[in-house]
């Protein structure tokens, strides 16, 4: 993972709670970067399900595009806030 992407997530878990869209966006766009595709079950429980379904539709894009991602929709968000 780039410093760049760590030293974003780290301003991301310090900002205020996003919309849940704009939550959906950022998480899933951090597990694929640091996981990659999605590789577990989809919960039962709701919020479970919402942040399942939010990194599984970010199948196929590469870790590295999906920090890039990330860091463009962190910046946009903490400059308005």
């Amino acid at each position: 993972m780039s410093k760049e992407f760590l030293e974003w997530a780290g301003k991301v878990r310090n900002m205020d709670r996003p919309s849940d869209e704009d939550f959906a966006y950022l998480y899933s766009m951090y597990k694929q970067a640091t996981v990659g595709d999605c590789n577990i079950d989809q919960p039962d429980d709701a919020l479970g399900k919402a942040k399942w379904v939010a990194w599984n539709s970010r199948k196929g894009i590469s870790k590295e595009k999906a920090q890039e991602l990330y860091i463009k929709r962190a910046k946009e968000l903490i400059q308005w806030t």
